[in-house]
């Protein structure tokens, strides 16, 4: 089977416990990469929401850095892809494919000047908040009713100008909307379920589905425990199946993806790390979904949107 992940917090434990990406022991660790045919990973620098301005910016590039360093060390197994002629070439060579992204983009520190500076260093994809607000607009966890800043408008748009594609999970529901509203280019909530299925507040209404499949955008499956169903000590691989099947019921063949959350989350015991991803997978096909958009849901759907939306 392709894997294509759309989000995890690998690279920021790497950093915080000086950590290898090859022989970690973490739910993404190279060492278990075997069980797939070919592996792309969204590696994501998740900024804390106690850490903002110069200081953030600071941080990611730690982060950021320390991702190259694992590339090069690991230069046999793995490559950072920063264009589509990247993800077309480790594919060609059986490589991993590493992809840098920021989880809240309090990464910028509040300097519009930085938009480029993480476009410079690969990044393909930005989560403007984590659950507090910043310098962009207010996540679903801090109080009020706003939305994006005037400082959040302009960095929407300076990212879909560099290429930097918008994601939105972690979003209050004025700031998810206001981005609908100002984007030009595809959206996408790259760790989020269905609230329709469990109702916590970091997941996407239907309405919110909707507004990310018309614009060419994706979702991705979250494996934390809490996101998955309302009684978390009850979650297992089976909800994960619900909320694929939730979202396929609204038309989501070509959004649809996996976006686990791994070494960020809690997933289920029967979920834990990339080793379990084959039985996700053939639940899928014993579900009767055909091969192909299974294909597409673990793999394709993603691979699609990076190559289209680096060339925009």
């Amino acid at each position: 089977m392709r894997y294509f992940d759309l989000h995890c917090d690998t690279i920021t434990r790497c950093l915080e416990e000086d950590l290898p990406l090859w022989g970690s022991g973490l739910h993404v660790d190279l060492e278990k990469a075997g069980v797939f045919s070919h592996y792309v990973q969204c590696y994501a620098v998740w900024l804390p929401d106690e850490l903002r301005g110069e200081a953030a910016y600071s941080y990611f590039c730690r982060a950021a850095q320390r991702l190259s360093q694992e590339a090069q060390a690991h230069r046999d197994a793995m490559a950072l892809c920063a264009s589509p002629e990247d993800l077309e070439s480790v594919q060609a060579q059986g490589l991993h494919g590493a992809i840098l992204t920021v989880e809240s983009a309090a990464a910028l520190g509040g300097d519009l000047s930085h938009v480029k500076d993480l476009k410079d260093r690969g990044v393909a994809m930005c989560t403007l908040t984590w659950n507090g607000a910043n310098e962009v607009g207010r996540g679903v966890g801090a109080p009020g009713k706003e939305g994006l800043t005037p400082f959040g408008r302009q960095a929407v748009q300076a990212m879909e100008e560099a290429g930097i594609v918008v994601d939105l999970s972690h979003a209050s529901p004025q700031l998810f909307w206001e981005v609908a509203d100002l984007a030009k280019k595809p959206i996408v909530a790259s760790h989020s379920n269905a609230k329709a299925v469990c109702s916590h507040r970091r997941n996407l209404t239907e309405e919110q589905f909707r507004a990310i499949k018309k614009s060419g955008g994706l979702v991705g499956l979250n494996l934390h425990r809490w996101f998955l169903n309302d009684n978390p000590e009850k979650a297992c691989l089976e909800d994960a199946l619900r909320h694929a099947e939730y979202f396929l019921s609204l038309g989501g063949e070509d959004v649809l993806a996996l976006g686990g959350d791994f070494d960020g989350s809690h997933p289920p015991e029967d979920l834990q790390g990339l080793e379990a991803l084959p039985r996700l997978y053939e639940r899928f096909l014993r579900a009767n979904y055909p091969e192909d958009l299974v294909d597409r849901i673990f793999y394709g759907n993603a691979a699609r949107f990076f190559a289209q939306a680096r060339s925009l």
